[in-house]
């Protein structure tokens, strides 16, 4: 029997699955790690420590499997996917903490740039906006602050690269610097036509071009394990992807037109357009979904700032509940919404709308409304907004939504999946495994490593946990949408 090792390297912990050609997990171990907040607004990682924390984990989910290294045939990655990592090529120490995509550092910088009107040719080249989110800002930060990465610049030393490229660096004992192009296409340094490192990004942002990875795809042999201590050598790390198009490949959405949505403390939600990119006009990302041998699919993306944290705010400020998982029962003590609409930009509006100004509002209460309303109204504003975005990509792509595939702890709410199925009028399925980051990254090392054929004997292999499907009349449905849209208005107002 041969095996997949993931390795799901997120924001706030490192998980690690082991799963066997029948799709089935054999382990699964996950270790949190230490977030560095220097100022306000800035969010740091230590590298070194993320590095001991994979291997801690990589050996943990072995022993917990009783699966021998010998027996992986791959290892595949996913990432946190804009974070910044800069080292030094020869000691393979990192010049500082890598700075998290969650960092507003640069927001300035970025300011800056959208004044000299570089916003137009930063979107039109990389699908992207001009945001301290992306990776490209913080490298200039780094080689403009620390000393150290300058000198190291100009020896022709200094390697930049997402958590994905150091974990190939130290996994391979600094024998190979690559990214793939999912990654690359969150730097806006990367051409989304041509998937290669544009000339003129690298000099609006003044990035010397010889520090950054090659860009590869997201499933072939990209080097081989050396020295890690809790594998053996050569065992080939064979795929990469960043978590969203990790959780888009994981779900299969494999045709143009499907769609998946990762409900956690916020959403991301990602549409797969086939195999030309598409600029959206609606306010979402243009993004590479993956690319396969000389095949490549882009995708668009929206994110949803507040969706689950919705819950937790029920939870710790309302007290209305005191565990997140009562609010289905709470909500289920009504019938309907009795009028109530809450709309959940407690962080402001993401996409569609980018009003960071905007904030949450709940409207239509009277004297009867009561906990059981609120609590149904917060998670039907979780999946109006799902709404929005899903309404933005249908009219961006040209693709109807005739499925949506969920995963995510939220996904487990039966109550906002069924709504979610009625206010988007398609059907909604929720597969049995819901760690589908680690799953896309260990199908994508399968196929680099042969371990799969095609992506139709991975297909065959999913299981579906529950399908729902849509039971609200259009005329109820343009009904509600209505109320939420002014709702909407209101916040914005």
């Amino acid at each position: 029997m041969k095996y997949i090792l993931s390795i799901d390297q997120g924001t706030t912990g490192t998980t690690v699955m082991l799963l066997d050609k029948a799709l089935r997990v054999k382990s699964k171990v996950n270790n949190e790690f230490k977030q560095y907040y220097p100022e306000p607004g800035w969010v740091e990682h230590d590298p070194e420590e993320i590095w001991a924390g994979t291997l801690k984990t990589i050996d943990q989910a072995l022993k917990k499997s009783r699966v021998e290294g010998s027996d992986i045939a791959g290892i595949g990655i996913t990432n946190q996917r804009e974070t910044t990592v800069l080292w030094d090529k020869e000691s393979g120490r990192p010049v500082h903490r890598a700075i998290v995509w969650q960092d507003r550092r640069t927001a300035a910088f970025c300011e800056s740039l959208r004044e000299k009107g570089l916003l137009p040719v930063v979107k039109e080249k990389t699908g992207l906006v001009l945001d301290p989110y992306f990776s490209a800002t913080k490298i200039r930060w780094i080689l403009s602050h620390i000393k150290q990465a300058e000198q190291l610049a100009l020896k022709g030393r200094l390697a930049f690269g997402t958590i994905d490229s150091y974990l190939v660096y130290k996994l391979t004992g600094g024998t190979v610097h690559v990214t793939d192009v999912t990654n690359a296409s969150r730097t806006l340094l990367m051409s989304l036509k041509a998937l290669a490192w544009d000339d003129e990004l690298l000099k609006i942002f003044d990035i010397p071009k010889d520090i950054l990875p090659e860009i590869r795809s997201c499933a072939e042999v990209y080097g081989v394990t050396r020295g890690c201590g809790v594998l053996p050598d050569g065992i080939p790390v064979a795929g990469m992807a960043g978590d969203q198009q990790a959780a888009l490949f994981g779900q299969a959405c494999f045709k143009a037109g499907e769609a998946k949505c990762t409900y956690g403390t916020g959403s991301f939600l990602l549409m797969n357009i086939g195999e030309r990119p598409v600029l959206s006009e609606s306010g979402l990302l243009t993004t590479v979904a993956w690319k396969l041998g000389d095949t490549v699919n882009y995708a668009l993306e929206g994110s949803v700032f507040v969706a689950g944290a919705v819950v937790q705010w029920l939870r710790d400020e309302l007290k209305i509940i005191s565990q997140a998982s009562e609010i289905e029962k709470l909500a289920k003590t009504v019938t309907d919404n009795g009028g109530v609409h809450f709309v959940p930009a407690l962080a402001g509006l993401g996409a569609p709308y980018w009003d960071p100004h905007a904030r949450g509002m709940i409207t239509g209460l009277t004297r009867g409304s009561n906990r059981g309303h609120i609590a149904r109204a917060a998670l039907e504003g979780i999946a109006f907004s799902q709404y929005d975005v899903l309404s933005a990509m249908q009219r961006d792509s040209g693709h109807k939504l005739k499925t949506l595939k969920v995963d995510g702890g939220a996904c487990a709410n039966n109550l906002l999946m069924q709504f979610q199925s009625d206010i988007l009028g398609c059907e909604i399925i929720r597969p049995m495994i819901i760690e589908t980051t680690a799953m896309g990254a260990a199908f994508l090392a399968g196929l680099g490593s042969g371990l799969w054929q095609d992506q139709n004997e991975i297909s065959k292999g999913l299981k579906v946990d529950k399908k729902f499907g849509p039971k609200m009349s259009d005329a109820s449905r343009k009904s509600q949408t209505d109320h939420w849209q002014r709702a909407v208005a209101r916040v914005r107002a």
